[in-house]
């Protein structure tokens, strides 16, 4: 499953570290990593995104990769590019977030489901 950082809270607290002196020196020292991800202040924590596992071990068919098609939340519509001769060249267009429309979830379902 999924997992994200976000902050619950910004306040800062004696956890935090000392407040930077310069623009060099850390947001929050005290928080190390978590600054990176966004946590200004106290409070973050894993939060649980429900998502399907990512898989590595199974291969999807050429001819499966050029009818898959994913939603964004404003409703749009798109299909992989750079699918060439069923082999995906390139995988900036699975970047982003969006979800499998119904039709072509229910085709990698089943896919998976001949696997298992």
């Amino acid at each position: 499953m999924a997992r994200a950082a976000r902050p619950r809270d910004l306040k800062r607290r004696d956890c935090c570290g000392t407040e930077p002196a310069t623009w060099r020196d850390p947001a929050f020292a005290g928080h190390g990593d978590w600054s990176m991800l966004g946590a200004d202040g106290c409070g973050a924590a894993a939060v649980h995104v429900d998502a399907t596992p990512v898989r590595f071990d199974m291969p999807i068919p050429g001819e499966l990769l050029t009818r898959l098609e994913w939603r964004n939340r404003r409703g749009r519509t798109r299909t992989l590019k750079y699918v060439v001769d069923g082999r995906l060249e390139r995988s900036i267009s699975l970047q982003g977030f969006y979800r499998l429309v119904p039709e072509s979830a229910a085709e990698v379902a089943e896919l998976f489901g001949k696997a298992s």
